[in-house]
């Protein structure tokens, strides 16, 4: 099992992360924070403080594994793209430090922390306030929805046997109950979403 965990909820305006640590086989947190991205006016300098405050975090921790929650399909494309970007360069700091990572499903970080895939963000903070003892209510639920993701990856490794459906890290032979869709079914099904 993974010592550290560097959970991450990708944003480019707010970008959530939590680290935990796995000592007697239970979860401790290490930090608990948001990376706060509104200020910086041009995007690609978002990118790119992602990238470099992604690498300080892990140099500064030391995480053995990275889970990240996954893109979902929302109205609005170029928010789709811009939050996939934001994932993937957080992604590419773990890979450039040799660090696995594994992907989740908004419903089933959702599922793994409260028993219930539709919950809201502030149901999830409050499950894991009581769960992990944190004394002060986070600024931001982002850092709640990062320190959820850390939380499901920890469930995993604790119990392999577990399954949780919606893993999607590189390589998993695990399925799907509900397989993502490719780009193309997304712009059949969305045509008046996607710009030409």
């Amino acid at each position: 099992m993974a010592k550290i965990i560097l959970g991450i909820d990708p944003g480019t305006r707010i970008l959530g992360y939590s680290v935990i640590e796995i000592i007697d086989d239970k979860p401790h947190i290490l930090v608990l924070d948001v990376l706060y991205l509104r200020q910086i006016a041009d995007f690609n300098l978002r990118i790119r403080k992602i990238f470099d405050s992604t690498l300080r975090i892990i140099d500064s921790f030391r995480p053995d594994h990275l889970a990240i929650e996954a893109p979902f399909f929302g109205k609005n494309v170029q928010s789709m793209l811009k939050l996939g970007r934001a994932q993937g360069v957080a992604i590419a700091a773990a890979m450039s430090r040799d660090i696995p990572f594994s992907e989740y499903e908004p419903s089933t970080i959702k599922q793994t922390v409260t028993g219930n895939g539709q919950a809201g963000k502030e149901q999830v903070a409050l499950m894991l306030r009581s769960m992990m003892h944190f004394p002060d209510e986070p600024r931001y639920l982002d850092a709640t929805d990062a320190l959820a993701v850390a939380y499901t990856c920890f469930a995993e490794l604790a119990n392999p046997l577990a399954n949780l459906h919606h893993h999607l890290s590189p390589g998993s032979n695990k399925k799907s109950k509900s397989p993502r869709k490719s780009w193309s079914e997304f712009v059949n099904i969305n045509p008046d979403l996607v710009e030409n």
